[in-house]
């Protein structure tokens, strides 16, 4: 059982920025999506999500053919996603963004544990939270909805290192209860660094795919593979 993309191609415009691209998520494990900007890890995200249906190749999740499968209906499959931006909804309060995904108290218990910080704020409106306190909210209603496999999408974006670092525990704790965990971040050497698994992007083909050690201990290897 794992997520499985198979010579996946994304189209916009007047080609592709994806080509060919394959590997695997494996559940409990996590694999590090990186490479430079504009490689089109984005555009593969949202390919796997359901935003954009891919123009060749398949996405398989546990059997389950999704590669034509609506936003929703992979959600329900249990695919979570966690886009860029920290897609809160302001107006609420922590308690009830969360209570959006979560099926019973125990999920939402079980959410709230992996940031315990969150319990005091549970009925502070959610736009009135540091963004780091936002970026958690958004992690743990993911977390909430029980997904199988779980993307999260440059969740660093706007955060120091030393917040994203805070995240990096909890994102290892998903994973180890056995969620499969795409993380596509532009730190590259933190996200490596808890990954199982590496594959490197750039100009819409892999040009590396393998153990994260291997990148974390040859700079010209890493340098390499950024440059395709």
């Amino acid at each position: 059982m794992s997520l499985v993309l198979n010579d996946v191609t994304v189209s916009r415009g007047v080609g592709p920025v994806i080509s060919n691209v394959s590997f695997e998520i494996k559940p409990g494990q996590i694999t590090s999506l990186v490479g430079p900007n504009g490689a089109g890890k984005t555009s593969l995200i949202e390919s796997i999500a359901g935003v954009i249906v891919p123009s060749a190749g398949s996405i398989v999740m546990d059997d389950l053919d999704i590669t034509k499968l609506s936003k929703r209906k992979r959600s329900r499959a249990g695919l979570a996603i966690v886009e860029q931006g920290r897609m809160i909804f302001p107006s609420l309060t922590v308690k009830e963004n969360l209570q959006l995904t979560a099926r019973t108290k125990a999920d939402l218990d079980e959410a709230l544990g992996l940031f315990p910080e969150l319990e005091k704020r549970l009925n502070n409106q959610s736009i009135l939270l540091s963004g780091g306190e936002q970026q958690m909210v958004v992690l743990a209603r993911a977390f909430a909805s029980k997904p199988k496999y779980l993307m999260l999408d440059e969740m660093s974006l706007g955060l120091a290192p030393v917040v994203f670092m805070r995240l990096l525990p909890v994102i290892e704790s998903i994973a180890k209860s056995g969620v499969g965990v795409l993380l596509v971040e532009q730190f590259a050497h933190l996200a490596l660094k808890i990954a199982s698994d590496a594959v490197v992007v750039t100009s819409g083909r892999v040009s590396y795919h393998g153990a994260p050690k291997n990148l974390l201990d040859d700079a010209e290897l890493l340098r390499t593979s950024y440059m395709g």
